[in-house]
């Protein structure tokens, strides 16, 4: 495809998204912003945040995972599952019981306002990296697909990417949100099986044989157990897919929102519940694609990419779906799933954002009606100009996108995870005006003791190389800090 066609594309896709806007913005008020009047079916939540839950990082960098560590990912997939079950059961029906705008309220509620402020802080850090890092990614393979050659530089390539997103949020927010997600993971879920068919049929493979393939057995380990010291051991992988899950869906503001605005918690139950099964299988697939890449790679003398003398095995998808002579259907829908992988994120992350900051710290609810609108608008474009400056100064960091987000994001949510497990597990209260100290005092902890094998290899850790179990480990420190600051339960414990 020539650089216009793909632009004509791109034009196209956001104009069916700017159409969606249309019609679920027409009533632009806060309310539906917000909570989106709480009238989302269950069902489309459910299918739309599967496409909001792989992003573009699934989109792109799991399949580029499996030359390292072949199918262990799915080892954090089934903890994902179990840590779906506890959102369902412990965490939805707590925030409709409160009737919450955000979820963060809840501190506020059960220890103060510290509380409050220290745990939307945190969210705001971690999402706005989080989506920084998830829209960096995209915007890397669109810059290496097309905006390269046309001699865009990169950092304008974000600009538009952003000003896009922020033309179909402005008015319909949250509402708007999951509908689109809805497009977009159809969008994503099309392009991968286009491309595994392709694929199959140029290895002179059939769907039905695939997993009895030896080379795709070569490629599919799913369960390691040998090394605890790798990060890739079964017991790491599994027990931090379950706190991922927790506090990067039941803790999240992004996440949540969309579940908040189906219309009663037997609905948000039944949302979050096909989601979790459903997220297994489309990862199932997902990894699959990543095994028969590889092996289309080796068979038919494709190279990895290189990018600043670096081998990115994120985008070995881009270049075989683009490059290889797969056809012009794969490319066409490739290109829609890369760009639906980017916004299925960005977006929501923008709308609840702007949420969390105009409810938790402009306190946007309690302004007089005639404020709160034109405040909301102001929010969204500052938000949508600050996501812009971080994406850009990722682009000079190095390292896999996929760890870097995830270890990242195990050091900032650790807090927010310590903060509501005290919260719901313990009856006591605490000294609220040190709540932030603990929090960041956790932080700093945990990053040293994940720091101490590198430097230090013969600490009491050794060789251990930690993977997503930062987060329990961080949440831990967090309640610990927190209980030394405690007091006997005061009334409000029985939230």
């Amino acid at each position: 495809m020539t650089s216009i066609q793909i632009l004509l594309l791109i034009a196209a896709y956001f104009g069916v998204l700017i159409l969606i806007s249309y019609f679920t913005g027409k009533d632009d008020s806060n309310d539906v912003f917000f909570k989106g009047n709480k009238q989302s079916p269950w069902y489309v939540v459910a299918f739309g945040m599967i496409g909001a839950s792989l992003s573009g990082v699934t989109f792109i960098s799991v399949p580029g995972l499996i030359e390292g560590q072949q199918f262990a990912y799915m080892q954090g997939v089934l903890g994902f599952f179990v840590g779906y079950l506890v959102v369902l059961l412990v965490l939805l029906p707590l925030y409709y019981k409160l009737n919450v705008t955000s979820i963060y309220q809840y501190l506020e509620q059960r220890f103060g306002t510290t509380s409050y402020k220290t745990g939307a802080f945190f969210f705001l850090l971690s999402r706005v990296t989080g989506a920084a890092f998830r829209l960096f990614l995209v915007a890397l393979a669109m810059q290496y697909i097309v905006f390269e050659a046309l001699g865009v530089p990169f950092w304008l390539t974000v600009v538009i990417s952003i000003l896009l997103i922020w033309l179909y949020t402005n008015r319909g927010g949250i509402k708007t949100i999951v509908w689109t997600d809805t497009l977009q993971t159809l969008a994503m879920l099309t392009c991968v099986i286009v491309a595994i068919v392709l694929i199959v049929n140029k290895l002179d493979w059939s769907i039905a044989t695939i997993f009895s393939q030896e080379a795709f057995a070569a490629k599919s380990q799913v369960l390691f157990f040998d090394d605890v010291n790798s990060k890739i051991y079964f017991w790491k992988y599994f027990i931090g897919g379950i706190f991922i899950t927790i506090a990067m869906t039941g803790l999240d503001q992004d996440m949540m929102q969309k579940n908040l605005t189906c219309k009663n918690p037997s609905d948000a139950k039944k949302n979050m519940f096909s989601m979790s099964v459903l997220l297994v299988f489309v990862n199932i697939i997902f990894l699959s694609l990543g095994a028969l890449l590889f092996i289309y790679a080796e068979q038919f003398g494709v190279s990895i990419p290189v990018v600043d003398g670096k081998t990115r095995t994120d985008l070995l998808f881009p270049e075989i779906a683009m490059n290889q002579g797969l056809g012009l259907g794969l490319q066409i829908t490739f290109l829609i799933g890369l760009i639906a992988a980017a916004y299925s994120s960005a977006d929501s992350a923008l709308t609840s954002l702007t949420t969390s900051f105009s409810v938790d710290f402009l306190n946007i609810e309690k302004l007089p009606k005639t404020e709160q609108k034109p405040l909301r608008k102001k929010v969204h474009i500052g938000v949508s100009l600050l996501l812009i400056i971080v994406v850009v100064i990722f682009n000079e960091l190095e390292g896999s996108v996929v760890n870097n987000l995830f270890k990242f994001a195990t050091f900032t949510y650790g807090p927010l995870l310590g903060l509501f497990a005290f919260g719901i597990l313990s009856k006591r209260s605490i000294k609220d005006q040190f709540a932030w100290i603990v929090g960041l005092a956790s932080i700093i902890i945990t990053y040293i003791i994940t720091e101490l094998p590198g430097n230090f290899p013969d600490s009491f850790i050794g060789q251990y190389a930690f993977h997503w179990e930062i987060l329990p480990l961080n949440g831990l420190i967090t309640c610990l800090g927190l209980y030394l600051i405690s007091t006997k339960a005061t009334p409000n414990t029985d939230l």
